[in-house]
Parts: C-alpha cells; structure tokens; sequence
C-alpha cells in the first residue's frame, strides 16, 4: 500500500493551495476588479423571479477565456472543466468536475449586458494595465484601421439565388404550403452547369443557368408571398428575397448575405484580398503597446471615425490624447476636439532638423498598430466575427480588445516575476556574507 505524502493537497482542497501562485493567470485573477461587475450587472437581473442565475464573475471569466485563448463558446466550457486555473479565474473556491453551465448561457448573458457591458470590460483591461504605465505615455497614441470579415462564404448572385431556393423550399414543407413545382429535376441539371464554369467551354452554358436559377427564384419567392399573404411572421424575409432578386452587379447597397444583410463590401487595397466583406473597426493604441479604443463601424472613411474613437477613449480613460498620428488613410484632418492629428507627408520648409528626425520616429514607431491588428486577428478571434448583427461587430472587437490588454498584463507579471526571482538568485546567502567578511 502506497501511502500519502502528508502534504500532497486533496482533490477537494482550496485551490488557492493546490495551484502555483507564480502563475500569470492566477495573479491576473488577482488584479482584477471582479466587484464591478458585480455591482453593475446586478441590477440586469430578476431578484425574486426564476431560477438562480449563474455567477457574474464565473461568465465575465468564460468570456475573457474565451477571447484570451481563442476558444469557441463550447471549447471554453470543456475546457473550463479540465483546467484548475480557469476555474481560479472564474472565481471558484474548489476544483469541480462538471461544466459550468451550457455554451448557449454564454449567449444569453452577452445579450444581457450588451455592448455597454463588454465595454466595462474593455474599460477594466485598460486600468490593469494603467497599473505599470507613466500618465504620459498615453498623451500620444496611433490610430489605424481593418476590416472585421463576417462568418460568411464569399457572396455571388448564384450562391445567393440557391440559398434563396433553398429556404423557400424549407419554409414550403415547415407549413405544408401548395406548390406548383418544386423543380427538382431542373434544379439538379442547373446546378451541374454551374459547378465547372471556369472552363472556357462552359462559360456560356453556367451563365445561362445562373439566369434560369434567378427566375426560378423568383417565381418561387412570389407563389411563396401568395400563400402566406401580407401578414406573416416571414415578411421581412420574401423582402429581403425580392432585394437581392432586384440588385444588378452595379447597384448600390447591395446585399451580400441572407441571414447578415448588415455585411459590407470594403476594399483595403491588399494585393492578396481585393474585396473584404464585414465592417469596419477603428483601434487606438498607446506608445507602450497598450489599446486604449476599440470601436466598430459600418464602411465610413477613416477620417470620420477619428472624432467616435477619440470620444471613447475619454470616456474610458478619464484622459485626453494630444497627439494622434495615423496613415495616409486619414488625410483630411488637421485636428479633433484639440487633439492634433499627424499623417505621414512631406517635411515642410520651416521644419528644422530636429523636427524631421522627431517626426520620422513618431511614423516609424506608429507602424508597430500593425502588428497589434494582426494578434487580434490570429490570437484573440478578430480575423473572423461569429457573432450576429450589428452588435456582435461591437461586441467583438470590444472582446478582441480586452483579451489583447489583458494578455499583455499577463506578459508584464510573468516579467516582473521574472526579475524578482533573478534578484533573489543573485542575493548572496547568510554562510557566503559571513565568509567574505571574514576574509
């Protein structure tokens, strides 16, 4: 028989005393200020009505988890159950076998709170890093812009037009309607001409069934509108049918998707990537690496969304930026409510050279936004949004933004640990003090 060492901790001991306390998650559960979000989601639910809720701080953890580690909503809960640090993080006193709650919680409680409470969030971020920051770094900040593509396939009219088909054909067997034709038969031998139109001699024959497939569509679109008549649950639907129906290549505000009809077409000039299809995000970031704004838009010009992302960064930092420089995209503005905007350009005359060399470094140092737009993308769900409307594009960035600072907080702990530990290996011991001052 194996007997236990006596101070090997139980599974069901605190884990405070189970886990490593050097840990960055472990002391970024300890820096952050779990009580505000207590204080200011409470009020969001029933007191006396339903069943108990879930912990506030428990699904403020899972989505910063979430965003931290580039996890989906189901990953996050799995892995909550495996992970002794991420039920420390999200407040739990003792390791727990079982998931937390259902992915779909995760939802319902970002609806909840909404974007004013995942900016709180963002907010926080920002105060955990203002921690370790000189007030003067944030007197000059960047500013840049990217596209937030939407989880959406790359629209065509044809891809449009058999979705379109698709969901008629759904909503006719959901409510047993009557239909003339369903054209099954004819759909089959449409949609094999359409399948190999890159071929030189195939061309004419997949552009004759893309507009055989859009008449189809419309003929289904209007027998469905006839059935169900004017007043029906699925109105704003047949509308959104007979739109993208009614749109040529050349229209304006075209529709490129059925259930994101909010997706805009952006073109950033990339030579890999012509055309881009989500919305809009604007980042702030400070010199120090620190993202103080983070806001979405639809497809305004850049220089109109200076005067918004300047707003929120007060707003969220008590502080106001004096110097604000960005590229060329911003061309336009020389100044926003007091704060100076720079855009690279050709030294004036009057410029000496201190001048020159100053502003050359600021350019220079305001190219590093760029990679920071590419960990957001890569680390922190950024490159692709998976949340719906116009409010997921707000509330995804916001996370994006969130998980970056708090990351980098993260970084900074390990550091700091890093040279405490350095300068106690260094520290020489009472026997060695003794001994050279013997000698």
């Amino acid at each position: 028989m194996i007997k236990k060492p006596y101070n090997t901790p139980s599974l069901f001991s605190s884990l405070s005393d189970m886990l490593n306390q050097s840990h960055p998650l472990y002391k970024l559960a300890d820096k952050i200020d779990w009580a505000k979000f207590d204080t200011a989601f409470k009020p969001l639910y029933c007191q006396n009505n339903g069943r108990p809720s879930k912990p506030i701080r428990l699904m403020c953890g899972l989505l910063i988890l979430k965003h931290l580690r580039n996890l989906s909503d189901e990953s996050v809960v799995e892995q909550w159950s495996e992970n002794a640090y991420y039920q420390y993080f999200c407040g739990m006193q003792e390791f727990l076998p079982g998931a937390p709650c259902a992915s779909s919680e995760l939802v319902h409680f970002r609806k909840r709170i909404g974007e004013k409470g995942i900016e709180l969030i963002f907010q926080e971020s920002i105060r955990v890093n203002n921690e370790d920051d000189d007030d003067e770094h944030h007197d000059t900040a960047f500013i840049d812009s990217t596209v937030q593509e939407k989880n959406i396939t790359y629209p065509t009219d044809a891809k449009l037009h058999k979705k379109i088909v698709r969901k008629v054909l759904d909503i006719v067997h959901k409510l047993e309607l009557p239909l003339r034709q369903s054209y099954t038969f004819v759909l089959k031998r449409i949609y094999r001409d359409q399948r190999f139109r890159n071929h030189p001699k195939n061309r004419q024959k997949a552009l004759r069934a893309d507009r055989k497939l859009r008449t189809i569509a419309g003929r289904l679109v209007r027998e469905l509108k006839r059935n169900l008549g004017e007043h029906s649950v699925y109105k704003e639907l047949i509308e959104r049918f007979e739109a993208i129906l009614a749109q040529r290549r050349h229209s304006q505000q075209k529709i490129y998707s059925i259930h994101e009809p909010e997706v805009q077409c952006i073109s950033k000039g990339k030579e890999h990537k012509k055309y881009e299809f989500g919305n809009k995000v604007s980042i702030i970031r400070s010199a120090t690496g620190l993202i103080l704004g983070a806001q979405s838009f639809r497809n305004e010009y850049d220089g109109h969304t200076i005067e918004a992302s300047l707003a929120q960064v007060e707003r969220l930092t008590q502080r106001k930026i004096k110097i604000l420089a960005g590229d060329r995209g911003y061309r336009g503005k020389k100044e926003v409510n007091g704060t100076q905007i720079l855009i690279p350009d050709v030294p004036k005359p009057s410029d000496s050279r201190y001048q020159k060399r100053k502003k050359h470094k600021l350019f220079c140092k305001r190219a590093g936004i760029e990679p920071t737009i590419g960990h957001l993308k890569s680390d922190h769900r950024l490159g692709r949004n998976f949340y719906k409307g116009v409010a997921g594009d707000a509330v995804n960035i916001l996370l994006a933004a969130a998980a970056y600072n708090f990351k980098r907080a993260m970084k900074a702990l390990l550091h700091l640990l890093k040279i405490i530990s350095e300068k106690l290996s260094e520290r020489p011991s009472m026997n060695d003090f003794s001994l050279a001052n013997a000698f």
